[in-house]
């Protein structure tokens, strides 16, 4: 049986920077406000008409440099996103075409900020099966188009950023790869996070009233969110470590879903992680949800931060609620 190994990974993200300081000409904030609540200095957002698979497209081209092959060696995709380009089809058939790769499978993950693991559990029980040699999974958001620049929505709309993660995932034979994958959900806590609208279960869909009562626009339960999170992150770690008898002294590199530099940190706090052994990009980017840990993942690459033999770990808490973790020797 196989292993499932990360061969190449990538990245993009607009050149288009907004600082804070720019978010303050957009919404009534301010620089310090948004740095004390979620450790964000700046994002990046489109500013010409592109959509998720546009931006994938761009990192799956580093990704495939970086594992030195070309796009006809791909047998499958897997595309996570809570922003795709269009209600239907999925982004991932938008991918496949830009790619130019024929007939072969696309598959779409809708688990926001978790779905990057989720679709990382797909592609290892899929090459560990033998079914396929070489996956392209990528995360790709484009938020800014997306959210409530309005007093109501401020504090939602500082936080997020357009960009996109990719990594191909191949068989080897090696005694390396994705150990573990470790899936869960609570739907009971669904509308905590959520975007409610265009939604299927109203009649009519577009009813009168929908441009004003703020459904079409993210809605988030900042301290639900944050109470869970700092508690599940810290559980779903474990659960892979514990898995495979490590213990957190043997993590080199944790990559989180980059939500908020507060939430990271109190993980790290509660694990008694050392700074060297947690990798945060979020200053830079802010939460770009399904594309933060590749990107995170890329980032500490280029860095030096992942070497061959290092135990990583991923991990990611977000809207459902979900939360995932995965364990990989480098």
């Amino acid at each position: 049986m196989p292993n499932a190994r990360i061969a190449g990974m990538g990245m993009y993200v607009p050149d288009n920077v907004v600082t804070n300081d720019d978010m303050t000409k957009l919404v009534d904030t301010t620089d310090e406000w948004i740095r004390e609540r979620s450790g964000i200095h700046e994002r990046r957002f489109i500013n010409e008409e592109c959509g998720a698979s546009d931006l994938a497209l761009e990192a799956t081209k580093i990704a495939l440099e970086k594992a030195n092959m070309s796009a006809d060696e791909i047998d499958f995709i897997i595309f996570a996103t809570l922003s795709p380009d269009y209600n239907f089809p999925g982004s991932g058939v938008l991918l496949q075409d830009k790619l130019g790769l024929g007939k072969i499978g696309a598959l779409d993950v809708r688990n926001q900020c978790s779905g990057f693991i989720y679709g990382l559990s797909v592609a290892n029980a899929y090459i560990r099966a033998g079914i396929y040699k070489n996956i392209l999974l990528v995360g790709a958001e484009v938020h800014s188009t997306g959210v409530d620049f309005s007093e109501e929505g401020r504090h939602i709309a500082v936080l997020f950023g357009d960009g996109a993660g990719a990594a191909i995932i191949s068989a080897t034979d090696e005694e390396r790869g994705v150990l573990s994958t470790h899936l869960h959900a609570n739907g009971a806590k669904s509308m905590e996070l959520c975007l409610i609208n265009p939604g299927s279960r109203k009649i009519p869909r577009y009813y009168d009233g929908i441009w004003d009562d703020g459904t079409l626009y993210p809605q988030m339960n900042g301290r639900e969110v944050f109470k869970h999170a700092v508690t599940l992150f810290p559980k779903v770690i474990k659960e892979a470590l514990e898995t495979n008898g490590f213990t957190t002294e043997d993590i080199n590199l944790l990559v989180p879903h980059q939500a908020n530099m507060r939430i990271t940190e109190a993980v790290a706090q509660r694990l008694k992680l050392r700074p060297d052994q947690y990798f945060s990009n979020i200053h830079k980017y802010g939460n770009t949800t399904a594309a933060s840990i590749p990107i995170a993942l890329y980032e500490a690459i280029e860095e030096g931060r992942v070497k061959d033999g290092d135990l990583v770990i991923l991990a990611a808490f977000g809207s459902g609620f979900t939360w995932a973790s995965a364990a990989i020797r480098w």
